[in-house]
């Protein structure tokens, strides 16, 4: 089932985030994964969040989403990314297509 990965990020050092940015791409896509969102508008429509910047990336599977996570291919990027952001980063399960 696919998976969600939703991260909320609030930039604290933007040259070695710039970094994390481009380390990135690559390892998501060794994991099948895909970006959705990527520091696009946000606009709130309901409460009082302000997020900063947000990123969605689409998995196959939750599994996948986790190994990705865990990977020597994402070490370095979520290494400088923790350096350089604080992040809050869940996993979310799709729903089965309708029948």
């Amino acid at each position: 089932m696919t998976a969600f990965i939703i991260v909320e990020v609030k930039i604290t050092d933007p040259v070695k985030y710039e970094s994390y940015k481009k380390l990135t791409p690559a390892t998501v896509a060794a994991f099948g994964g895909k970006f959705l969102a990527r520091g696009g508008e946000v606009v709130t429509l309901e409460g009082d969040q302000e997020p900063g910047r947000l990123v969605i990336v689409e998995f196959p599977s939750v599994e996948l989403a986790k190994e990705w996570w865990n990977s020597p291919e994402y070490t370095e990027a979520r290494l400088i990314r923790q350096k350089a952001a604080k992040t809050r980063m869940i996993i979310v399960e799709g729903i089965s297509p309708m029948p």
